[in-house]
């Protein structure tokens, strides 16, 4: 079996790599290929890599390339993990948003849409480079805005599926607080991604006994601070929303806060940096404990068991992924990419039916998804006016004035990505 990682050069990628290594039985990888356009991030990774599947003896080979043709040829699966800009563009994203008042983060309100426009070109050129020589790859996709991407991967009729490590990450909270072994932990988890939330908490799979209600009893302190939102908001709703929420639920507090605050990605510059002076030492031959703090909790266990299911070696029957709608939620359309419990194997992904939403989350869910709709065809086709619209039509932006400035200003911090600026 050979595995691709695009986007490789990522300072999480040990984290994938050792995924990899100690899930072997569960996803046996006989090539792993590497790749990544920088050279010299990539040899500093790539050695660790190698260091670490010798270190648990894993017999698979690992390739490093900046040649995107030949690292995805024959490739069985294509995991991208992308970040075109890189940090420095990150920081762009968080920063000038919030001179107008708005959130600056790099995957919802501007800055989500600026990444938007720089990736989804990239990532259809990709997709097509794979399909050209194996039509019968999967495409995981790892690259942010999830959503958005994976949408427009399907669109395009690629073999894709979307992921993303919120839903492992409180599975894995929740396995803790009730003591019990994460596989155990079944989430009726719904939404769009980055938009989601917890309706149901089973034990033992989708039909096990709900303990939501008892986990927010017991532990809704712990779950509250967590996600850093009130206590009583958790009481009110009966359910748990991503953390993600909290730039909605409490978008003037978040702008107050990151107006006051070194940018998340001046710290994770900061971060990879030092990390990248780790990796280059030989002795290392295991992920480094400072890689739990860059972000992509779990990352490697999702990947590896969405992989594994793709590809007929195994996996866990039922997946939280990022794919086609197909009147799962009857309120959006059947070609929306949603994030639920899906049923996964060789012929893709299947939504589990879910309860009828709240419509408290349900319109939430649906001006984002008409937000996801005019981005992505500002992704693909351009223009300033198709810009503007999808600012416009964003929860989180809404006002004409504002939409206006944001949009001259994405373009004058992007035009270097944008083709047609």
């Amino acid at each position: 079996m050979k595995l691709t990682v695009v986007g490789a050069g990522s300072t999480y990628t040990p984290e994938l790599v050792d995924g990899f290594a100690r899930l072997r039985d569960t996803l046996p990888v006989g090539e792993l290929v590497l790749m990544d356009p920088a050279q010299d991030r990539l040899d500093l990774v790539g050695g660790l890599a190698r260091r670490i599947f010798a270190r648990q003896g894993h017999p698979g080979r690992i390739t490093t390339t900046t040649d995107l043709d030949r690292a995805v040829d024959g490739a069985d699966a294509v995991l991208l993990q992308l970040r075109v800009g890189g940090q420095a563009a990150r920081e762009q994203d968080e920063t000038w948003p919030l001179e107008c008042g708005c959130v600056g983060q790099e995957t919802t309100g501007a800055g989500g849409l600026a990444k938007a426009l720089r990736t989804v070109p990239v990532v259809l050129d990709i997709a097509d480079r794979v399909r050209r020589t194996n039509p019968h790859a999967w495409i995981i996709d790892f690259t942010n805005p999830v959503g958005i991407v994976t949408r427009a991967l399907l669109r395009a009729g690629h073999r894709a599926v979307g992921l993303c490590n919120v839903a492992i990450g409180l599975q894995r909270k929740f396995a803790g607080l009730l003591g019990v072994a994460p596989p155990d932990v079944h989430l009726d988890h719904v939404g769009l991604n980055h938009l989601t939330w917890e309706t149901g908490v089973r034990l033992g799979g989708p039909e096990g006994e709900d303990v939501l209600p008892k986990l927010l009893t017991d532990h809704g302190d712990t779950i509250a601070a967590d996600l850093r939102l009130p206590r009583p908001l958790f009481d009110r709703l009966g359910v748990v929303p991503s953390y993600y929420l909290r730039y909605y639920y409490a978008h003037d507090e978040v702008v107050r806060e990151l107006a006051t605050k070194p940018s998340r990605a001046a710290e994770v510059a900061a971060m990879e940096r030092e990390l990248l002076t780790l990796y280059a030492d030989p002795s290392l031959d295991e992920k480094p404990a400072l890689l739990a703090k860059r972000g992509g909790a779990y990352y490697s266990e999702a990947a590896v068991d969405l992989a594994a299911a793709l590809l007929g070696g195994g996996g866990s029957p039922y997946q939280v992924v990022n794919t086609y709608n197909r009147g799962t939620l009857p309120f959006l359309p059947e070609d929306a990419v949603i994030e639920v419990q899906a049923a996964v194997g060789p012929q893709g992904a299947s939504p589990l039916p879910v309860p009828s939403v709240d419509p408290l989350y349900a319109g939430l869910m649906a001006n984002v998804t008409t937000y996801e709709d005019l981005a992505l065809e500002a992704a693909v086709h351009g223009g300033r006016t198709r810009v503007f619209r999808a600012l416009l039509a964003h929860p989180l932006i809404g006002q004409y004035e504002y939409a206006e400035t944001l949009t001259d200003r994405l373009i004058a911090h992007n035009r270097e990505h944008l083709a047609w600026a």
